[in-house]
């Protein structure tokens, strides 16, 4: 009877998926991120069901820690899925693998972003973004340098972190440019995520980790040209008053949603606008599997999802 229901449930889904002209992904991590990638999907960017019933699709293998947050997926031209992440703490590396169909993978590898930076304390929460003026994958993250940036105040427990923006871009993942610094403004800041805006704006939505006093919010910044990377000077705080982070931009019809973790909360929320000036809070709107964690969101076709519901 409980195989017969949940054959029933799969027809079902798939027919709903069939209907659906857009359909989305939730990349996620739980608890530390010891095992692995977490995959949820919604076909109206509200609610959030997870996959492979709460299980991970991807262990991982490489770095000290042996972990896998913040795992952050795009989808390539070919139809390659590009998935990058952070191994642990205090890794100078991040993690890097591909699929075609989001279930089996290749073999793990890293891609030594700090390694040539002796002083280097990290590399945190790598976000992928895939530029069609260039034809060029564009891999951010933060990293604490001491001594490199303007110092700011910090707290006890964050005494010495000072992150800043770095990046490479690659076209194959095979070869990558040299790691360079990508946005450095006048606090400490981590979590950074590119979207485009139609055809001609890209935003940046970032998080202002500032410890003393605290700020541990959600800002944004936009540019017309890539390549030269974002203005320093950002908008004021897009979330509420409360600690957020990992935040995931999404297009979803007309709005562009911001999805984040509020970590203090043990929850997770959203922002939404259609101008990408004046956002509306809709956390009480959307809903997200128990202990999803920092991830990204993106955009699939119903092929995708079927074979995956298929795999559930």
């Amino acid at each position: 009877m409980k195989k017969q229901f949940l054959v029933t449930l799969l027809v079902i889904l798939t027919c709903l998926v069939k209907a659906q002209s857009s359909v989305y992904l939730f990349s996620y991590f739980i608890g530390n991120g010891a095992d692995g990638l977490h995959l949820a999907y919604s076909l109206d960017g509200l609610k959030w069901e997870p996959l492979n019933q709460g299980k991970a699709f991807l262990v991982p293998t490489v770095g000290k820690d042996r972990l896998m947050r913040d795992p952050s997926i795009c989808q390539g031209p070919d139809g390659t899925f590009y998935l990058v992440w952070t191994t642990g703490w205090w890794d100078k590396i991040i993690g890097y693998s591909s699929s075609k169909d989001l279930v089996h993978w290749t073999e793990q590898k890293e891609i030594p972003v700090m390694v040539d930076e002796p002083d280097a304390k990290n590399a945190w929460a790598p976000e992928l973004f895939y530029d069609k003026a260039t034809k060029e994958y564009y891999i951010i993250w933060a990293t604490t340098i001491p001594g490199r940036h303007k110092e700011v105040q910090t707290s006890d427990s964050e005494k010495g972190l000072n992150h800043r923006m770095y990046n490479v871009t690659t076209k194959d993942f095979k070869r990558f440019s040299k790691t360079k610094l990508y946005f450095d403004p006048e606090f400490s800041v981590i979590d950074a995520a590119i979207i485009q805006k139609g055809n001609k704006e890209y935003m940046m939505v970032l998080k202002n980790e500032n410890s003393n006093p605290p700020e541990k919010n959600i800002r944004i910044t936009t540019t017309k040209r890539l390549a030269k990377g974002f203005p320093t000077t950002v908008s004021k705080p897009i979330t509420g008053n409360y600690w957020a982070e990992g935040p995931a931009p999404l297009q979803v019809g007309e709005y562009i949603y911001v999805y984040f973790d509020k970590y203090r909360d043990h929850k997770y929320g959203a922002v939404r606008s259609k101008d990408g000036v004046n956002w509306e809070d809709v956390s009480d709107l959307v809903s997200f599997p128990k202990g999803v964690r920092h991830g990204t969101a993106f955009t699939i076709n119903q092929t995708v999802l079927s074979n995956l519901l298929k795999a559930n």
